[in-house]
């Protein structure tokens, strides 16, 4: 563990005084603390990265390509050079270094293309001049001569005889153990013997379905400043997910080493997976270096949706057996991701999806394989949910055949089949932790109904908006069913398969202006899932202080990963947690060195920190930290790491691969206007366990964000890319849709607390798990309601009209 700058009181202090009165800190852990951005967001004064200024700077712009798959023969920048304003245009050619691609996991994506670009969108050449709107007219002067080549759209144009390689000399680690150059990564799941146990079934359903591909949608486009250094390196200031990743992807790139690139996070505007790769970030150091002048970048809407990866979408086939008593006999399934033209994080993607493909249930014998496709489609990666999106929408819509098949309730057909703690994965993993399937789904299922249709009453004086088709006013009730539908989920917590998932943690703890103050430093991405609110709550818990600094999140500290996976409350959290309680610790001992004659206590009682004093596990108070401290300080940095993983065996999917497991459950509740197909989904109730609520108010805003995405999907959000061309087609919010506030239903919440005695306070990442669920309850409501099979999203009118 690192250790830094740690300052010991060893001259005798003063008798300590205000020892009578005692207090509690306020604002710590369990409350619904109020969050520090909350108020600037909403009144539009908080900063956001694309708001950052720099006296002098030049503004970037990058040339991205207008083609899916072609060679190119050559670019003529002469006229964009020639450009009044223009002070740089770089290529491939002007690339300082021998390294020139960068990826998570596999680095197989080019700063700016080379010889051939790979999908619609790639970027080929960068620009710098002094407005942003000079820059977009001097890259339109830009010539590339392109070559059309075939695209690779799919599993069959991937692996057909003589298909195109997308990616022609693989030297990754994975390219071993794959059946095809174009498949990035294949995972099976084996376990029990699925033809064997087949027999046993009484019904057999099988079902193929299709999941669209999901944009992250975040509302903040991609941005950043970067400002040249005078020692030859560089100051950037962006909106990220991972700090340290960026930097290690970015500095080879530069030829810098890591020292020289120093970053910083700056104000963003949501993230949901899709900063977790380099957006502009390189571009701009680029540029910076190359002209000597800060560059600032900012994506439109248009140029994001290229900009960043998208959700894998999924072709997955699915066959369960049941006994005739409900019991699950067996499941064989095979799930085909699409990773488009780079690898970004499918590796990572195919892993959670086929070791999560069995869902929140009880099956001993699996037969599993999950791929990911290289094509020429736009680049898919991380996206909240991770993999366990896709499966849970298909598992789940076997869930209600089989159910239908068998007759019986689709709750209670999932209930005799939950997993519990101690059930075994397919993965061989046990589940050592609460899974209260069953209960979340009595939960949920126990919740009030809405009230029934509110037309048949109010007559005249029905609220349109309640209705599908909302203010277009296309129906008063005619044609209007409603359908109620579940779904339960399960989602991983935290980095898995061996991956060495980590955070560190710098804590100060020092009097200032005659209180006691603590500082927190991490790496963390604070991208509006509310970290920076519990770590302060942390500090005031495991301290006993009042007020907190939260200090700005940059590359000067260690590591804090990345904040996805549902995991930076409980790693980063963790971190906090760690170096606070060895900061405690090291302030007690400044407190027995100074006081310790004064009070048996301090040798043989547990001490705490509390309402700005010391006191013992009893209450009595032993002194100030005012009068501990004194013009000392206390400061430490250290790493902290939840408990070890194993990579899923290549061949059989065995392995102890996750850290956590989070359950949710939904039931939606819609109505469906059959003769247009248009849906209103009324309510989308939900309930989870979250192990602990550290901000009770923060996790119920996660679970109805998280709701929401899964709303989308479900019945309006999906890239649409051309089969034949492999082009975007809908790159904007015009044509693509997100749910709106009159979308979006009623989202009851039931959390539920049930500890997990591994994790810190007993938490459970939450961020995720309400994703997966409440696409499939969605679609389970609009079958109920109109009886028909639907087997992709997002559901669209022609799917109920049959038109």
């Amino acid at each position: 563990m690192a250790e830094k700058e740690t300052r010991l009181a060893t001259a005798p202090g003063r008798t300590p005084t205000n020892l009578t009165q005692g207090g509690q800190t306020k604002a710590g852990i369990g409350e619904s603390t109020l969050r520090p951005d909350g108020t600037l967001k909403v009144t539009g004064e908080f900063a956001y990265s694309s708001d950052m200024w720099h006296e002098d700077m030049l503004w970037g712009y990058t040339l991205r390509s207008t083609t899916a798959h072609a060679e190119i023969r050559s670019i003529d920048t002469s006229e964009a050079l020639a450009t009044s304003g223009v002070y740089a245009v770089l290529t491939y050619d002007d690339l300082p270094t021998d390294v020139k691609n960068y990826g998570l996991e596999i680095q197989d994506t080019p700063v700016l293309a080379h010889g051939k670009v790979r999908h619609h969108g790639e970027p080929v050449a960068l620009v710098a001049a002094d407005h942003p709107e000079t820059a977009r007219r001097a890259a339109a002067k830009i010539k590339i001569d392109y070559a059309e080549l075939p695209v690779v759209t799919d599993e069959a144009s991937a692996t057909a005889e003589g298909a195109p390689l997308v990616h022609e000399h693989r030297t990754d680690h994975h390219i071993g153990h794959v059946p095809h150059p174009n498949i990035v990564h294949r995972q099976p799941i084996i376990r029990g013997n699925a033809d064997e146990a087949a027999k046993k079934a009484d019904v057999i359903v099988s079902g193929e379905y299709v999941f669209g591909m999901q944009d992250q949608a975040f509302l903040g486009p991609e941005s950043g400043l970067a400002v040249p250094g005078e020692d030859g390196g560089v100051d950037l200031y962006v909106a990220t997910q991972w700090l340290h990743s960026d930097l290690r992807q970015i500095a080879p790139v530069l030829g810098l080493p890591p020292e020289k690139v120093r970053m910083t996070l700056s104000g963003v505007g949501g993230a949901f997976g899709g900063r977790e790769d380099l957006s502009m970030q390189i571009h701009a150091c680029l540029l910076a270096l190359r002209t000597g002048k800060p560059v600032k970048i900012v994506y439109n809407r248009f140029e994001s949706f290229f900009g960043h990866v998208h959700r894998h979408p999924a072709k997955l086939w699915y066959e369960h057996g049941a006994t005739k008593d409900g019991k699950l006999t067996h499941l064989k399934c095979r799930i085909v991701l699409d990773g488009g033209a780079y690898a970004s994080a499918s590796p990572a993607v195919v892993g959670n999806a086929s070791s999560l493909a069995v869902g929140p249930y009880v099956v001993d014998d699996v037969d599993i394989e999950a791929i990911a496709l290289y094509s020429n489609n736009p680049p898919c990666g991380a996206m909240r949910g991770f993999g366990a999106v896709q499966a849970c929408f298909a598992y789940e819509a076997q869930m209600d055949k089989v159910a239908k098949k068998l007759g019986m309730d689709p709750v209670e057909f999932r209930q005799l089949n939950a997993m519990e703690q101690g059930t075994i994965m397919p993965t061989g993993q046990p589940v050592d932790s609460p899974a209260p399937v069953a209960e979340l789904l009595r939960r949920v299922k126990a919740m009030p109904l809405p009230p029934e249709q509110q037309w048949l009453t109010a007559g005249a004086g029905a609220d349109v908006r309640a209705l599908p088709g909302g203010l277009s006013n296309t129906t008063h009730g005619e044609d209007v069913v409603r359908g109620i539908g579940y779904a339960v989920g399960i989602k991983n917590v935290g980095f898995s398969e061996g991956f060495d998932d980590y955070s560190t943690a710098r804590v100060r703890m020092e009097v200032v202006g005659g209180v006691p103050v603590a500082t927190v430093h991490t790496a963390m991405a604070e991208v509006g899932q509310g970290g920076v609110t519990v770590h302060a709550q942390i500090a005031r818990t495991e301290l006993g202080v009042q007020q907190v600094t939260i200090q700005p999140a940059d590359t000067r500290v260690g590591s804090a990963g990345s904040t996805s996976a549902s995991r930076q409350t409980y790693v980063t959290g963790g971190a906090v947690k760690n170096t606070c309680e060895h900061v405690r610790e090291q302030v007690l001992d400044i407190g027995r060195r100074k006081f310790g004659t004064y009070h048996p206590a301090w040798a043989t009682a547990e001490l705490l920190l509390e309402g700005g004093k010391v006191v013992t596990d009893g209450g009595e108070v032993l002194a100030d930290l005012v009068d501990v401290l004194e013009d000392e300080a206390v400061d430490l940095e250290l790493e902290w790491r939840h408990r070890p993983t194993e990579p899923f065996d290549l061949h059989t999917g065995q392995g102890n691969g996750h850290v956590q497991y989070s359950f949710a459950a939904h039931r939606a509740v819609v109505e469906v206007d059959t003769g247009l197909g248009l849906v209103k989904v009324i309510e989308l109730a939900c309930a989870q366990d979250v192990g602990k609520a550290l901000n009770p108010l923060s996790v119920v805003g996660q679970i109805q964000g998280g709701t929401t995405q899964g709303l989308g999907v479900a019945v309006m959000e999906e890239i649409i890319v051309d089969p034949k061309t492999a082009k975007v087609r809908n790159p904007s919010f015009t044509d693509y849709l997100i749910p709106t506030i009159l979308d979006t239903p009623t989202i009851p919440v039931d959390v539920l607390e049930l500890a997990d005695e591994h994790a810190p306070y007993g938490l459970r990442g939450i961020g995720e798990a309400p994703t997966l669920s409440s696409t499939p309850a969605v679609l389970a409501a609009i079958r109920n309601a109109t009886g028909l099979e639907l087997t992709k999203t997002p559901v669209r009118p022609e799917h109920l009209t049959g038109t």
